[in-house]
């Protein structure tokens, strides 16, 4: 009985965060990207505006959340894959510092921009009450879809193939 609650419950969120990703898209609700300026790990400016006419992936994240962890190979591949169509930014959003940051994005090989502080770009794309979450942009800059909670790597191809 209790493994049946549990299928249950863990069926029902599944359902419940895939709609939610889903539904505002469809119907339009995201309207424009809101652009940001900030640093990476490495010194570098990171302005969201200079990707457009990019589709752009952004990936708000934490080094402790083991869902985010598990995303980070996958989207090393579509960045390398697509490096002529796709800009990937990952926002730390756990407060983490610099150091740690840049410690995890070396350990993993990341080659996309990693920005350490993401809590006023978060601002921009929340309330974000649970990560990861990651938001696509079109090359027009508007917000094609935000999903919510970790996603395969196919889904974010299948939505970069859509959009180009």
């Amino acid at each position: 009985m209790k493994k049946r609650i549990i299928f249950l419950l863990s069926l029902f969120f599944i359902v419940f965060v895939i709609g939610c990703g889903n539904t505002r898209a469809e119907r339009g609700e995201y309207g424009k990207a809101m652009d940001f300026e900030a640093q990476d790990i490495n010194g570098n400016t990171v302005r969201l505006s200079d990707h457009a006419g990019k589709v752009i992936l952004l990936n708000f994240f934490a080094t402790w959340c083991p869902p985010c962890r598990k995303e980070m190979p996958d989207f090393n591949e579509i960045a390398r894959e697509y490096k002529q169509k796709v800009e990937i930014i990952g926002v730390n959003v756990g407060r983490e510092g610099l150091p740690k940051v840049k410690s995890f994005a070396e350990r993993n090989n990341l080659t996309f921009s990693i920005i350490a502080d993401g809590s006023e770009i978060a601002g921009l794309y929340g309330p974000i009450n649970a990560i990861p979450v990651t938001i696509i942009i079109d090359k027009e800059f508007n917000i094609a879809q935000k999903y919510i909670g970790m996603r395969p790597k196919e889904v974010f191809v299948s939505d970069i193939e859509a959009l180009e």
